[in-house]
């Protein structure tokens, strides 16, 4: 089963008075490298996230926005009067001739003397948090697989396009080697006191280079194995990478014992083909 690495997953839901809204979105990587934003108020359950993350997205250059909106007004803000006294005081102690205003603008500057209540993180509200996590999670793979779907058809067509340049290529092979013999033997003919047996004996090695039977042979099975793996494997990016770079040598190898204009332009279409395999193999999962 194809799965695509790009993909992207939006989920959002709203826990007293707070609006949690989380984006997930990827493109293809060799590994799992995650980029993740979260708010201060939800930093100590990093960890806890990034492993849902990791768990379930495998692989891929995953970027994870979390945003938190507060939509209830809230006064969280402390003003520590016993400490401003204390500190206006000082100042006057120091700078008795200052006007009083300016004692104040001094003082609410000073350390703990305008703060923060804290408002710690309680369980309901992580548990509600991993929800929305879990869902936009969700959504993600699915996107994966709606994209996968589209993978493997184009994956599909190339490959049968170069097995259909495949079987295009039988009826010129034997063409080929007919039309080197002839234009040995008529070499052959216009020189005198040669060696026929040792002539026939070159022809021969020289006919066993041009053999492509082995190479037809490979391409074919590794055809054949790409398509068994696209179809019955999961998470398969990696060993499909490994099998194209195998079609790639087989290709190349008939290219070069071809010998003949016809066959060469077929190896010119399936190389073709085969860099759109590799192109989309790298975006599978």
């Amino acid at each position: 089963m194809i799965l695509s690495m790009t993909g992207f997953g939006r989920a959002e839901d709203v826990f007293e008075g707070k609006k949690i809204s989380i984006d997930i979105k990827s493109l293809n990587s060799k590994s799992f490298d995650l980029n993740i934003k979260v708010p201060l108020r939800y930093k100590e359950k990093e960890f806890e996230i990034r492993k849902i993350l990791n768990d379930k997205i495998i692989r891929g250059k995953v970027d994870c926005y979390i945003n938190l909106e507060n939509l209830e007004e809230s006064n969280d803000v402390k003003i520590n009067k016993n400490l401003i006294d204390s500190y206006m005081n000082e100042l006057r102690s120091i700078a008795s001739d200052a006007p009083e205003f300016e004692y104040l603008k001094m003082a609410v500057r000073l350390p703990d003397a305008i703060s923060s209540r804290p408002d710690e993180l309680n369980e309901g509200e992580w548990e509600a948090l991993a929800k929305i996590v879990n869902t936009a999670v969700e959504k993600f793979l699915e996107f994966r697989q709606t994209e996968g779907k589209i993978l493997h058809e184009e994956l599909e067509k190339n490959i049968l396009n170069i097995d259909k340049y495949l079987s295009e290529v039988i009826p010129y092979e034997e063409a080929r080697v007919n039309a080197v013999r002839e234009r040995y033997q008529k070499t052959l003919k216009e020189f005198e006191n040669i060696d026929e047996t040792r002539f026939y004996q070159e022809m021969a090695y020289y006919t066993e280079k041009l053999d492509i039977s082995e190479e037809k042979v490979r391409l074919a099975q590794h055809l054949k194995y790409y398509t068994e793996v696209m179809q019955n494997e999961n998470f398969n990016g990696k060993k499909l990478g490994f099998i194209s770079q195998e079609i790639g040598r087989e290709i190349n190898t008939l290219g070069s014992k071809a010998n003949h204009a016809e066959i060469q332009k077929l190896v010119v279409m399936m190389k073709d083909d085969l860099e759109k395999i590799k192109e989309q193999t790298l975006n599978v999962l």
